[in-house]
């Protein structure tokens, strides 16, 4: 039996926990790898989705050790959890002595990398994307700002400590993993890519019962004779909002028939403001929050789904989770060109991309 720690800032409870974390977890579970995942949990989520990561993770025998999110003020509040996680995981190592310690994304290599040059542990840096790029790219820290600027600094440094130390590095997609090996100090790394995964016995389009896809577009007040245009995720961030909804708006003097179905945990109010401000009749689109067991069926409504993400450098190293769900429910895919996502659709046929 391999004992190994997962270290994670994302929560079990938070949807890419269940789906990113646990599937494969639980997965590996039955190769012979004990695994204790070490998480930080948002303490709402906590409370409403505790029961159901226990019961995963009690049945593929997974010892689970929630630590609660500290969300203010930035940076100090990763400053402590960074803390309360090698706290923790230094006490959990002494009791089980692990072989290997995943890392989740950089807080949580911070810790790997400490523990192995003490321990000697093997670390394998799961990097999930150019984390200190992101913050620049997203607007949360502002380079123009000394203190942010600092921080920028401190936490790319810390990137080529963390990939030259590795035992096994992780990159989402092969556009990052290029980028990387085309500096030199990076040339001679192994680098494995594995894309953001999907489950594919949930997402299943084998599985879609048309009586209940029927009964659903009667819930959703959707006509027979309307087409379905679909979105699944944020409305913000890193998705294009007000792009898709001008690309929809064209859509619409093609072919009227269809409606927009967006599924997302956010406001509405964020979606029907923008649609109305561009023209978009609030009667053509249908916005819901779809949990995680009902998504297939959701998705399994639409005649093709669209995502558009902001083209920036550190997106390269994006692998959306979306995209395999979809193309798992057999839907053509809208999108521009992130990370892998131009080239999968390209070798497949599976959808369209926007320049």
């Amino acid at each position: 039996m391999k004992r190994v720690l997962y270290l994670s800032y994302d929560g079990m409870t938070d949807p890419l926990g269940q789906s990113q974390v646990l599937p494969y977890l639980c997965g590996l579970s039955k190769y012979g790898y004990q695994f204790t995942i070490l998480s930080f949990e948002k303490r709402h989520r906590y409370q409403n989705e505790r029961s159901v990561i226990e019961a995963i993770t009690k049945q593929a025998g997974i010892n689970w050790v929630p630590l609660f999110y500290t969300k203010n003020p930035p940076v100090l509040s990763k400053i402590y959890d960074r803390w309360k996680l090698k706290r923790t995981a230094k006490r959990l190592h002494k009791t089980n002595h692990f072989e290997m310690i995943h890392c989740r994304s950089y807080v949580a290599a911070e810790v790997g990398l400490i523990l192995k040059k003490e321990t000697g542990v093997h670390f394998l840096f799961d990097m999930r994307g150019f984390w200190a790029d992101e913050k620049v790219d997203n607007g949360q820290w502002n380079l123009a700002n000394p203190f942010f600027k600092k921080v920028y600094k401190h936490y790319k440094k810390k990137e080529k400590e963390f990939l030259l130390q590795a035992d096994a590095i992780i990159s989402l997609t092969n556009a990052a993993k290029k980028e990387m090996l085309s500096k030199t100090d990076y040339s001679s790394l192994q680098i494995d890519v594995i894309p953001c995964c999907a489950d594919l016995d949930h997402f299943n389009y084998q599985k879609l019962n048309s009586n209940e896809l029927n009964s659903l577009r009667e819930e959703l007040g959707i006509q027979k004779e309307q087409k379905i245009i679909s979105y699944l995720g944020s409305a913000g961030g890193w998705y294009m909002i007000k792009e898709m909804l001008d690309y929809y708006q064209l859509l619409l003097k093609k072919d009227p028939a269809f409606i927009m179905l967006f599924l997302t945990k956010d406001d509405p109010a964020i979606v029907l403001k923008l649609a109305m401000s561009i023209g978009i009749p609030t009667d053509k689109l249908v916005i819901r929050y779809a949990e995680r067991k009902m998504l297939p069926s959701y998705i399994g409504l639409s005649d093709c789904s669209i995502f558009f993400i902001r083209p920036t450098y550190s997106k390269m190293a994006s692998s959306p989770t979306k995209h395999a769900e979809l193309m798992g429910m057999g839907i053509p895919v809208i999108c521009n060109n992130i990370g892998d996502t131009g080239y999968i659709i390209n070798e497949t046929g599976t959808g369209l991309i926007v320049t």
